[in-house]
């Protein structure tokens, strides 16, 4: 295909600006889709995957952050190559990538190869999703830009829920693999898109890059992500301390080094501006709050509620038509309201969208999830389109890699601990209440293999609720213990709502200290907060 698109290299401010944008940008939501969607369709793939690969929960929790780690840690220097090197084709090479990920994942049979096709998708999903952000703001006018990141924010919360739906539809007739194989033809119809609607674009007068600050960023980040997993999922041992140690130790050479580099791969003068660090902030709590629930709301329709995986999919629906629906207000109410409290406004809907779940109970049906969804959705909405336009503001044409890759590093990280963290209560919780049941089943007379096959079970309903949802399939199937399969179910449907409550009650009260600390950080004024960087 003839590449007639031209390169764009003025200033993002220019008064001519690129005649094809809104068509580029359906291109850039398109792969934007496929980078969400590669998480949350694995929600509803799990149990899947659970049967076929005889997974450990250690195995499902990599399985997931296999993606994760390195997404997270190296968006930020891709973020910065893309500016040097062009955004178009940060775009290309990170679709290709991920595409080569994704099939490999199709045709994984165990574990480790599932893990490994999840690293790869993970490094392109890095140069992507940067990509996507600095090239939108480079094709767009200041005026018209909260309209286009209000699209590209309610694709991601069109992504959140088209992955578990895509994926529980493809589960109807098809194996688990084809959650990953569906990701290839949208990466390519994205790839040709992209070669015929998005401007090459590269940032003028970046000639070096700062290698050892990347370098050091990727420690940073990737190694405090695997800490945090690791260490909230599977104890703090002596060698996710020491990662964490290292991250540490990483995190402050990163700062002393991009201090006195010439050319920084980060100006941390603009991270610690007041506007770009409270937009950071807001992004970061409402994906660590999102992530989370998203995580337990999906495990508690399959194993609780028994929604199949296109039910479950279905029924998380209304969280993107919510985050649409916010998103276009967002456009609206900022400029009258004012940015801050379109922001602070947002996230406050998100904490009571939370906080809802700390009613939860076993009896709790499909009602009190959606008033959570619905709510968190419109403050996702109402509130990362602002956020991510005064983060994007906040740095020069020349450095959009870096501000995209930090708006990105937010949304992942704050997604990462959200899972973990709010992960970890739920788990914690859910052991500790469901122990008691578990230590009355009478199993402990057996002996032999019996005894061992007996002590396995309830190691493995004690774990999670979906490990006690097979558990209590397979007793159902035995004529011999098939009275205790329904009591195990009750049991652990009950475990698991004192769980999502606990859960819930952190994950709110995080999100609705981090709405004070924006509102109060945060510029009364827009000028001020919109002021064009330099």
């Amino acid at each position: 295909m003839t590449d007639t698109t031209p390169e764009i290299r003025a200033s993002v401010r220019s008064d001519s600006p690129y005649p094809r944008r809104w068509a580029a940008l359906a291109t850039l939501c398109l792969s934007l889709l496929i980078v969400v969607m590669a998480n949350t369709a694995l929600i509803v793939a799990a149990p899947s995957m659970l049967r076929d690969l005889q997974l450990t929960s250690t195995d499902m929790q990599w399985i997931i952050d296999g993606y994760t780690v390195p997404y997270a840690a190296l968006m930020l220097l891709c973020g910065v190559l893309g500016d040097r090197f062009g955004r178009r084709r940060a775009l290309l090479a990170g679709l290709a990538v991920f595409a080569a990920g994704a099939v490999y994942g199709s045709l994984a049979d165990s574990a480790i190869e599932v893990i490994a096709a999840r690293i790869v998708m993970g490094v392109g999903a890095a140069v992507i999703m940067p990509a996507t952000l600095s090239l939108l703001v480079a094709m767009f006018p200041a005026h018209e830009r909260a309209r286009a990141i209000a699209a590209w924010a309610a694709t991601s919360g069109l992504a959140i829920a088209l992955g578990p739906l895509l994926a529980g539809w493809l589960l109807e007739s098809h194996s688990w693999g084809s959650t990953f194989l569906i990701n290839v033809p949208i990466a390519a119809a994205a790839a040709i898109a992209s070669l015929a609607l998005v401007p090459a674009s590269r940032a003028d007068h970046v000639d070096r890059t700062d290698w050892i600050g990347g370098l050091l960023s990727i420690v940073t980040v990737g190694g405090l992500v695997y800490a945090i997993i690791d260490g909230f999922h599977f104890g703090w041992s002596p060698a996710t301390l020491a990662v964490l140690a290292t991250a540490a130790t990483a995190a402050v050479a990163f700062v002393a080094w991009e201090l006195r580099h010439p050319h920084p791969l980060l100006d941390l003068a603009r991270v610690v501006d007041r506007t770009v660090g409270a937009a950071c902030i807001s992004v970061l709590l409402l994906f660590f709050a999102t992530f989370g629930v998203i995580y337990f709301v999906a495990q508690q329709f399959q194993f609780v509620l028994g929604y199949g995986p296109l039910e479950t999919g279905l029924r998380l629906l209304p969280l993107a038509v919510a985050v649409s629906a916010g998103a276009a207000g967002s456009a609206r109410l900022a400029p009258r309201f004012g940015t801050r409290a379109t922001v602070t406004a947002g996230m406050a809907a998100a904490t009571v969208g939370v906080l809802v779940l700390t009613q939860s109970h076993s009896a709790s049906g499909f009602e009190i999830y959606l008033v959570c969804l619905l709510l968190l959705g419109i403050g996702i909405g109402l509130s990362t389109p602002p956020a991510t336009d005064l983060i994007m503001a906040g740095f020069p044409e020349n450095e959009l890699g870096a501000a995209g890759g930090l708006n990105d590093t937010a949304v992942e990280f704050g997604g990462s601990l959200g899972i973990a963290v709010l992960g970890s209560v739920l788990a914690t919780t859910y052991h500790r209440e469901i122990a008691g049941f578990l230590s009355d089943l009478p199993f402990t007379n057996l002996t032999g293999s019996m005894a061992e096959q007996a002590e396995l079970a309830i190691a493995a309903a004690g774990d999670s609720v979906g490990g006690a949802s097979i558990v209590a399939e397979e007793l159902a199937a035995n004529p011999l213990a098939a009275s205790h399969a329904e009591p195990l179910r009750e049991a652990a449907g009950a475990a698991f709502a004192d769980a999502i409550g606990q859960a819930s009650l952190v994950g709110g009260i995080s999100l609705a200290i981090g709405t004070l600390l924006v509102a109060a950080i945060l510029p009364s004024k827009d000028r001020d907060m919109l002021e064009p960087a330099h």
